[in-house]
């Protein structure tokens, strides 16, 4: 069995000393590609990219081919970003927070309150807005494939409901590797923790943290929800999943599998969409039926405390234009 340790010292390894090591070829020019999520199985987006390889493979006559690795068996979604650049992997899902630093264009889908709904998220990157952000990541080495939404993140926490943001004062919580939560969860009063989506749990239940910002399904996928009673619908972030490709390996292959590769990628946004939709709500009601306490906030004055970390970022010229476009479609 392969181990994660294994892949990402052979694999970085591999990709240095030859390009498209993951990219495996068998006789007749087939391909076997790899793929990574940090989500479980049943998750909508590993679904969603299991479908992907599914179709591709039955498209191709099987010469094209997608084994998955989900669950976070090779690393963190930084390290999966970092293989992919590199070539030792092929494929992976990751959150857009996560890409923040080395594509800044995608800060602007992060920034708080710069979506009002789902709805309102999927109508901006289903055009234009969409199309700017998956173009961008060519500068650095990948392709963007998809873009996949992931709801509505809220605050969760083992203390307390939250209903105003003085409410987080002093609160511990887990964010992503991303700046822009960093600032936000100080300016909201917490104290911001970076690490891991794993490693959130273990950390709660030994009260290293108080608690987190994540979307129901995570919430109720990762079990948080066995340590962390309140879910306070903050509603502060709607930015969205990526799915990306390593530009080393979409460049192997022959011009018609680069076209259907990317177009039975985008056909399977409206698989995730099906998915994320009927499982969020059940994982509410499941977390709910466990005795979660779910609460409303007082949104005003959440926006009000977020307002000067969104003004902050707008100054800059490409995020303050991709701004405008995000609310055009509002």
């Amino acid at each position: 069995m392969i181990t994660r340790r294994g892949f990402l010292g052979a694999g970085l390894a591999a990709a240095a000393a030859a390009p498209l090591s993951t990219l495996a070829q068998a006789g007749g020019g087939s391909r076997l590609l790899t793929a990574t999520d940090v989500h479980v199985a049943d998750y909508p987006t590993v679904e969603a990219v299991r479908w992907f390889g599914q179709t591709l493979e039955r498209q191709t006559g099987g010469r094209l081919k997608l084994r998955q690795y989900h669950s976070g068996q090779l690393g963190r979604e930084a390290e999966a970003i970092d293989m992919a650049r590199f070539g030792a992997i092929d494929i992976t899902r990751v959150y857009s927070g996560a890409l923040n630093n080395t594509f800044p264009l995608t800060q602007a889908l992060c920034l708080p309150y710069v979506f009002d709904s789902v709805p309102h998220l999927r109508r901006a990157i289903d055009g234009h807005v969409g199309d700017s952000i998956l173009r961008s990541f060519e500068q650095r080495d990948l392709v963007g494939l998809a873009i996949y939404d992931s709801g509505a993140r809220c605050f969760y926490n083992t203390k307390h409901p939250l209903h105003r943001p003085e409410d987080l004062h002093g609160l511990k919580l887990r964010v992503a590797s991303s700046d822009i939560f960093l600032k936000l969860m100080r300016m909201l009063g917490a104290n911001p923790t970076p690490m891991s989506l794993g490693e959130t749990f273990s950390a709660m239940e030994t009260h290293m943290i108080d608690g987190a910002e994540n979307n129901m399904r995570s919430f109720q996928s990762s079990r948080h929800f066995e340590a962390a009673r309140y879910w306070s619908q903050s509603e502060h972030s709607y930015a969205p999943d990526v799915l990306v490709m390593s530009q080393r390996s979409f460049q192997a292959l022959s011009p018609g599998d680069r076209a259907l590769v990317v177009d039975t990628a985008r056909q399977s946004v409206a698989v995730m969409r099906k998915l994320w939709d009927a499982s969020e709500a059940q994982a509410r009601q499941e977390v709910r039926d466990y005795g979660v306490e779910i609460n409303a906030v007082d949104m005003p004055a959440f926006r009000k405390a977020a307002a000067p970390l969104l003004a902050d970022y707008r100054r800059q010229p490409e995020i303050e234009a991709l701004y405008r476009r995000i609310r055009d479609f509002a």
